[in-house]
């Protein structure tokens, strides 16, 4: 099915095939040190199925990696939630690759750097005299991690090789190879081959261990695997993961450092390299400092205030809109790296899990994290990336069918989730009912931007369908005729009780997905006529007595309630029901539900709104991206911006990942989506350029390589805030719609 799925997206997007050059801005992290923190200091490289974590040691080089299949647990059905080796289980760490140098002395010149434009890891320094460099990344195209050490004098390279099982599997070594393989508990395979070669001085076998001796180079080449295959039917197993370790491995070994660097180049440079923004540009003096320290500079004691007389500038920190442009491709990145057609969707933490016991078992969390992890692929031009989600809802169907019947009946159609899911079809924790019903959005929202019409009616098609008929066998009938979901829960919030505010959007947004997708195959009219009839029943949202979009049928919410969820904004963002457009009065209610979450309503009505304002439970790495995209989708440039300052300033550490805490990836993964969002909108039937940028980004800027929905690539240049040029393109020549200085326009695409 994946490589189907990936055709269909081939053939639907062959006019994107330009690359957008990117800036001469550097879009490096780099580093004066090396890392001592696995979570919040090492870099991370990534091929969408492997990835590994780097030390940037001197004497010692450690590289952590991981592989996304390696799961304890079992297929269970039961919710039960136990993360060790059977029931749920939990993603695991691989193991580790450590290099012990002979020579033990201080280095000068020191960097580590990890270039996100192409993935390429870096270290630098001087030992003895001698100038050392280190170079890694992670190949898509070969299915390998290369590993290559080079100085600038002859047979400078002694020390020796380990390879280690985080699982307990013994390595051993055979011939220039280090290897282990071994069985979980839970009788998943697993192995890992870590090839060496050499230039110059001699390798040997030392037990389990591989010396070196006064080489010119090193070149090392990993690969890891597991028996896991996507399929119910087969227990969720495939074939023994040697031999096509040993057939990837020794394909790529057939090719020289710079054939598979210039292959790996190609892929994810050309991935990343669709879309680019340029929101300001930073102070040279800032500009040249290490991340870390750019990162400190720009969190300062306070940050930008907005004032009933405008933005004020208060000791704050340092104006780095080149650091919020690097956010906003480290996010791009990391989707890239740990999401690939063909394997499986990014977790909680991406890919990089350096732990056996990794919080919330680093599964994935289907009331927001999962889905914050895709917002941004169609937008940014990340389209394919999104393919594994919608693989791993297809795979996981048959095992929520069978939870679902188990939990509501043996004859409701369709099926929905709990929580926490795993890769063996796993439900755990409490159920979210609407699970099925957001996981649909992404599947069309997949059709909506590709316009891909043989995915709609192969793939997409049949998956909303089924959706609608388990809330057509579930919708509750109350005395006044109203349509709601039954005994829901507002994550993680309030009590279980019918007609939660996010299920009823949710719902809402699902059947009008439908109705879309329906009309444009021609296709099930009485079908279509039962689920406009089901939509215009369902109980609507409401507002309450200060204002506020209810998140309950029943008026109960608190103007000084600052929950980290935001789940009645739904309708909002990534939902399209409510708009100040064409719902004035529900977005004011939104507006004012936002600012109370924020801090900034009830006692606090008065206060500025800030990020340093924004406390407590609101500060996680992915209430940050959620309500700058719920600002932008309302119009509110300023809070929106605060919104990215605020991620960076209190949830985002020295190596950029975002911290929860403890460290997660949705807000990386999350935040291009709502700077995105900021810079060009198309959910309301027209492409809207910069809706809602902050002043601190409106004297110059431009974008390239955005995404609208309808198959649409944006390019757009601005100045004081006014549009100044743009180009939309197309596949076909076609007019759309766009509204560009508060001008509503239609317009011939270029086609490409």
């Amino acid at each position: 099915m994946s490589k189907k799925l990936f055709s269909f997206f081939i053939l639907g997007l062959l006019f994107t095939t330009g690359i957008y050059a990117h800036k001469s801005k550097s879009l490096k992290l780099w580093y004066r040190e090396p890392a001592q923190k696995w979570y919040s200091e090492a870099l991370p490289i990534g091929n969408g199925r492997m990835g590994a974590m780097f030390y940037g040691g001197v004497n010692q080089e450690k590289i952590q990696f991981n592989e996304q299949s390696l799961w304890s647990g079992d297929n269970n059905w039961d919710g039960e939630y136990e993360t060790g080796d059977h029931g749920f289980g939990s993603y695991r760490n691989f193991g580790e690759i450590t290099i012990d140098f002979a020579q033990q002395n201080q280095a000068s010149a020191y960097s580590r750097s990890l270039d996100i434009s192409n993935g390429i890891h870096q270290t630098a320094f001087i030992q003895n005299g001698i100038q050392y460099k280190r170079e890694a990344f992670a190949s898509y195209p070969d299915q390998v991690l290369v590993f290559r050490y080079t100085a600038n004098k002859k047979g400078a390279l002694s020390g020796k090789i380990s390879l280690t099982s985080a699982q307990g599997a013994i390595s051993k070594t055979k011939q220039n190879s280090i290897i282990f393989d071994g069985e979980m508990a839970n009788k998943l395979k697993y192995a890992a081959i870590l090839r060496i070669q050499h230039q110059g001085g001699k390798i040997k076998i030392e037990g389990n261990s591989i010396s070196f001796e006064n080489c010119n180079s090193l070149i090392l080449l990993l690969d890891a695997r597991t028996n896991y295959k996507a399929d119910f039917k087969s227990d969720w197993r495939g074939n023994d993961p040697l031999p096509l370790i040993e057939k990837e491995l020794a394909a790529a070994q057939t090719k020289s450092y710079n054939t598979l660097r210039k292959n790996h180049l190609t892929d994810l440079s050309g991935l990343l390299g669709r879309a680019s923004i340029d929101i300001g540009t930073t102070d040279s003096e800032l500009l040249n400092l290490p991340t870390d320290e750019r990162l400190k500079r720009y969190a300062g004691k306070s940050v930008a205030v907005e004032t009933s007389e405008g933005l004020k500038k208060q000791q704050k920190g340092s104006e780095d809109p080149d650091l919020e442009e690097t956010m906003f491709q480290y996010g791009r990145y990391l989707l890239a790296s740990s999401s690939r057609p063909g394997g499986l969707p990014a977790n909680l933490q991406g890919l990089w899990n350096d732990s056996n016991t990794p919080a919330w078992a680093s599964d994935y969390h289907n009331n927001i994290n999962l889905q914050m992890n895709y917002w941004s692929a169609e937008s940014t031009n990340l389209s394919e990336c999104q393919i594994p989600l919608i693989d791993f809802i297809v795979a996981a169907q048959e095992s929520c069918r069978i939870a679902t019947r188990k939990a509501f009946g043996e004859n409701t159609r369709g099926w929905t989730a709990r929580t926490s899911q795993s890769i063996f079809g796993g439900n755990g924790w409490d159920w979210n009912i609407p699970a099925s019903a957001w996981y649909a959005q992404h599947v069309y929202e997949h059709w909506s931007f590709t316009r891909n019409n043989d995915y709609l009616k192969q793939t997409a098609y049949p998956i909303i369908k089924e959706i609608c008929q388990y809330w057509e066998d579930h919708l509750k009938k109350m005395p006044d005729g109203s349509l709601m979901v039954p005994n829901g829960w507002s994550p993680e919030h309030g009590p279980r009780e019918d007609g939660v505010m996010m299920d009823q959007q949710l719902v809402w947004d699902l059947f009008q997905n439908y109705l879309e997708i329906a009309k444009v195959l021609n296709i099930d009219p009485d079908y279509q006529q039962k689920v406009a009839d089901m939509q215009a029943l369902l109980a609507p949202n409401k507002i309450g007595k200060w204002g506020q979009l209810q998140e309950w049928q029943e008026d109960r919410d608190d103007p000084n309630d600052e929950h980290r969820h935001t789940s009645h904004l739904f309708a909002v963002y990534p939902g399209r029901q409510i708009s100040i457009s064409k719902t004035p009065e529900l977005a004011q209610g939104a507006i004012l539900s936002l600012r109370s979450r924020s801090g900034n309503y009830g006692r606090n009505e008065h206060t500025p709104f800030t990020a340093e304002s924004t406390v407590g439970d609101s500060r996680r790495s992915w209430t940050w991206p959620w309500r700058g995209a719920l600002w932008a989708r309302l119009g509110e440039g300023e809070r929106a911006g605060i919104m990215l300052r605020g991620l960076l300033t209190y949830n985002t550490l020295p190596n950029l990942f975002c911290n929860h805490p403890p460290f997660q990836l949705d807000g990386n993964l999350g935040i291009p989506a709502a700077m995105a969002e900021m810079l060009l909108q198309s959910h309301m039937d027209e492409i809207h350029l910069l809706p809602a940028i902050p002043k601190r980004w409106a004297k110059k800027g431009a974008f390239s390589g955005l995404r609208a929905r309808g198959n649409y690539e944006i390019d757009c240049s601005w100045s004081e805030g006014k549009v100044t040029d743009y180009k939309i393109y197309s596949s076909r020549p076609t007019k759309v719609k766009i509204r560009v200085n508060g001008e509503l326009k239609e317009i011939s695409t270029i086609v490409k």
